[in-house]
């Protein structure tokens, strides 16, 4: 009599940097007001990947908004020089802004006007600093993610000192990234994960779930709808819990941001 065969075991997934799994982010901490002498600040730290976000409330906006009654919010970013193991040299001896930084800081601004009420804002303009003093991956999401609680700051300060009659900020919004490396989709890309992803997707949400931006790019192969939509569930698993940790920064400064959407997904 022949006996079956035992079914083979599959191998175990290799383990990601911090013995993650798949669907786990880098551990992810907030601190408020960072900076002393920003309108609002947040520093954040995902993994090995810091940020500095500042506000700074103007009291003017871009010439082509004057005399709408309407205000602005926009964005800039930049990388330290030892943010990386390679020294990156500062932009401005080059003479020029690079269109990555050109594209992150448009993505940081757009991310943030869309959750907030600029008509409330009056002709005022609330400029985000984003540096970067270490990088490794998501540096994006993470501007975005600080972005939105040192915005958050700032218009408090502007509430209280009775410049404004109500909260512009509409939502809460997050910045992650998923991508899939090794034909294994993954949550949060550390800079190793990213630089060999065969699909990288950076997706930007609201505390109500909504869609702000979602930026997709194959390395290698055309990917599917399937994995699309798969990717997206995998990233809203993700922000759900950074719009966590930023509801807790800010509670911890007033009440008034306990009033925020926030639900399980």
């Amino acid at each position: 009599m022949k006996t079956k065969a035992k079914p083979e075991t599959p191998p175990p997934e290799p383990l990601r940097a911090g013995k993650r799994s798949p669907t786990q982010l880098r551990p992810v901490k907030i601190t408020v007001d960072s900076a002393d002498f920003a309108d609002g600040s947040a520093f954040i730290e995902v993994g090995r990947t810091r940020v500095l976000a500042a506000a700074t409330i103007d009291e003017k906006v871009p010439p082509f908004l004057k005399g709408t009654g309407t205000g602005w919010i926009t964005a800039e970013y930049a990388m330290l020089p030892r943010s990386t193991e390679q020294r990156t040299p500062r932009e401005r001896t080059l003479g020029r802004i690079s269109g990555r930084t050109q594209e992150i800081q448009r993505l940081i601004g757009r991310a943030l006007r869309a959750v907030t009420d600029l008509r409330a804002l009056g002709e005022r303009q609330i400029i985000i600093d984003c540096d970067v003093l270490q990088a490794d991956g998501g540096t994006r999401a993470a501007s975005i993610t600080a972005g939105c609680v040192a915005l958050g700051l700032a218009l408090k300060k502007m509430l209280d000192q009775g410049l404004l009659d109500h909260m512009p900020l509409r939502h809460l919004v997050a910045g992650v990234s998923v991508g899939i490396v090794g034909g294994r989709p993954l949550l949060d890309l550390d800079y190793g994960e990213d630089s060999c992803a065969e699909l990288d997707m950076n997706v930007v949400e609201t505390d109500r779930g909504e869609l702000v931006e979602v930026q997709a790019g194959a390395e290698r192969n055309p990917f599917s709808r399937a994995e699309l939509l798969s990717l997206l569930k995998l990233a809203d698993r993700g922000i759900t819990k950074l719009i966590h940790v930023q509801k807790e920064a800010l509670k911890k400064k007033s009440i008034l941001f306990m009033a925020y959407g926030y639900r399980e997904k």
